[in-house]
């Protein structure tokens, strides 16, 4: 009879932890719609960055397509950029520059303006790329909150863990504190949604940097809508040998 006792507490328990991660995929799905929106997705992506005194620095244009299965195409739009290219293939990330034959290897963590990196617009499911627990019910920026502990189940995501705050009723992203590999604090994120009582999309997102120059970057999402891109997109040689992509 104890035999059976520990086997059923031991199957409760697994039973209960496969329920609690199902559990918080669903949330993380339900903050990735909020900040995406449907899979095949292109998003116009506006980077501006901020001096201590809050005056503009930069400014920066990007067009984001989000693809299935962790794919991702960047195309710089600003003078200063045209014609770079970065592409994102599961753990593998390129940037291709104008009258170069051949695709650079890059990380998540690559610049692009500011401390927004390669990682912060490229990668963007949550529920894809992390697991975690639900901290608790807490209050953020006024709001009743729910906390939740993510881990990376990929090496090669921007940041290996982050504490992510959800509107409890909604399940919207509040605000997020982002974590290298190094376990440091680098960044912290909050979300600007496009309408306060009943969002429907992130408009903005917030960054604040915690390791140098604890200055401001805005990433703000400028457009969404549905698009699949052409297979060859997602080629590194197609890019390097296309500049041009129609």
């Amino acid at each position: 009879m104890k035999k059976i006792t520990l086997l059923s507490l031991v199957l409760l328990a697994a039973f209960g932890n496969i329920a609690h991660a199902d559990e918080v995929n669903d949330l993380l799905k339900t903050a990735d719609q909020f900040r995406v929106g449907t899979e095949s997705t292109k998003v116009e992506t506006q980077i501006t960055t901020f001096a201590k005194d809050g005056t503009v620095e930069k400014e920066r244009n990007y067009i984001v397509f989000s693809q299935p299965n962790h794919q991702s195409l960047v195309l710089m739009q600003s003078p200063a950029e045209k014609g770079q290219k970065v592409l994102m293939l599961g753990d593998d990330f390129w940037m291709v520059l104008p009258g170069s034959q051949r695709p650079l290897r890059i990380t998540p963590m690559q610049k692009l303006l500011g401390d927004a990196s390669i990682g912060d617009i490229a990668t963007m499911s949550w529920a894809q790329d992390y697991t975690g627990t639900i901290v608790g019910e807490e209050k953020c920026n006024d709001k009743a909150c729910l906390h939740l502990s993510l881990n990376a189940v990929r090496k090669s995501v921007a940041y290996q863990h982050i504490d992510l705050w959800l509107g409890k009723s909604r399940h919207e992203p509040i605000k997020a504190d982002l974590y290298v590999q190094s376990e440091k604090l680098a960044k912290q994120a909050s979300f600007i949604m496009d309408k306060p009582q009943a969002p429907a999309a992130v408009s903005e997102m917030l960054l604040l940097d915690q390791l140098s120059s604890h200055k401001e970057t805005r990433v703000r999402y400028v457009s969404r809508k549905q698009k699949t891109v052409p297979e060859q997109w997602l080629n590194p040689m197609f890019l390097a040998k296309n500049p041009n992509l129609e």
